[in-house]
């Protein structure tokens, strides 16, 4: 029976790159793969989807009015799709979680997301959200804070390497905007937010 995972991790962990890793173990044995990533994240150069490495493919765009289940049902019934695998699944709508929940259910096809768990502020994304409480396996990749623990959280930072604490929930960017951080040095960076100790 096919599952709906989750791999979640702070920004510079590789999501990316363990994506293209799994849809290349695919194809390279005959099996056909449908990917997909956000629209909102126009970052690749080349591809729609990059990894910092430089591994790069193209894939489906999703935003808020994607209906994932039809599309990638229309797409099964033409080439029988062997896995589904979604980057940037942090900005899946709740809807769309569910929608991959029934690919894996009802038309046994695997769906593997990654992505983001929380955002700049510790706080969730709605996606992952939901992926954390429906998934049937969730995989946290580990990324490294400056100190040599795991980094946990995505400290924002501006153009002069200040960290910011409101805006947006979601601002896209890469090593220019965020900084992978373990718990501890996040705080530190934050003291000022309400309930945080000085």
């Amino acid at each position: 029976m096919a599952k709906l995972y989750f791999y979640y991790a702070s920004m510079n962990a590789g999501k990316s790159t363990y994506l293209l890793q799994a849809d290349f173990n695919y194809r390279e044995r005959g099996m056909a793969t449908m990917l997909w990533t956000a629209a909102i994240d126009g970052r690749g150069a080349l591809h729609a989807i990059e990894s910092r490495i430089g591994l790069g493919a193209d894939a489906h765009r999703f935003d808020a009015d994607t209906d994932v289940w039809t599309a990638a049902q229309a797409r099964h019934s033409e080439t029988p799709l062997s896995c589904i695998l979604v980057d940037e699944a942090q900005f899946l709508s709740s809807e769309q979680v569910w929608q991959c929940a029934r690919l894996a259910d009802f038309a046994d096809i695997p769906v593997l997301c990654f992505g983001l768990r929380t955002d700049f502020r510790g706080e969730l994304f709605p996606g992952a959200a939901a992926l954390l409480g429906i998934a049937d396996t969730l995989v946290e990749l580990k990324a490294v804070c400056h100190c040599g623990r795991k980094a946990t959280m995505n400290l924002r930072v501006d153009a002069d390497g200040a960290s910011v604490q409101h805006g947006e929930q979601t601002l896209i960017g890469g090593n220019d905007r965020y900084i992978p951080l373990c718990r501890r040095h996040f705080s530190e960076q934050i003291h000022d937010r309400p309930g945080m100790i000085a």
